[in-house]
């Protein structure tokens, strides 16, 4: 394995172990709950926006590695970002994961998030690596479904 494939892994390894944001944010906070029925995970995200900024951004639920990891990626990621950036950051990621950029390919970079570079080669673990990414856009929009991978 390169140098960096090994810093990507023990970065997701260290991000599943001891994951950030992991936790409910009380009052006002817009939330959405997804779901990949195919894996399991489960995961409810919280969403404070003060004004046009995204203030906090945390998590709850249980998946596996690669969800819990990029979970706590995704929270870190956001916080202080504008509603525009942080959509932009998704479709950002989404494109990293699926291997399909979007059709506007400047933008944030992705830095630590760049650790999910190898999700594509395994389709299934996509689904686990975008579900929390899905519930944060659900949360933003105010969507009051169970988002799911499938």
């Amino acid at each position: 394995m390169s140098d960096i494939s090994d810093l990507y892994q023990e970065l997701i390894l260290d991000h599943n172990k001891r994951p950030r944001n992991r936790r409910r944010i009380e009052g006002t906070a817009r939330m959405a709950e997804g779901y990949n029925p195919l894996c399991g995970d489960r995961v409810t995200v919280y969403v404070e926006v003060e004004g046009d900024v995204v203030k906090d951004v945390s998590f709850e639920g249980s998946g596996c590695a690669i969800s819990t990891a990029s979970a706590s990626l995704m929270s870190e990621s956001l916080k202080g970002k504008t509603i525009s950036e942080a959509v932009r950051l998704f479709d950002k990621f989404r494109g990293l994961v699926t291997g399909k950029p979007p059709e506007n390919g400047d933008g944030p970079t992705l830095g630590k998030l760049e650790a999910f570079s190898g999700v594509g080669r395994f389709p299934a673990r996509v689904k686990c690596a975008t579900l929390v990414w899905h519930t944060f856009k659900a949360a933003l929009q105010k969507k009051n479904e169970t988002v799911s991978t499938e």
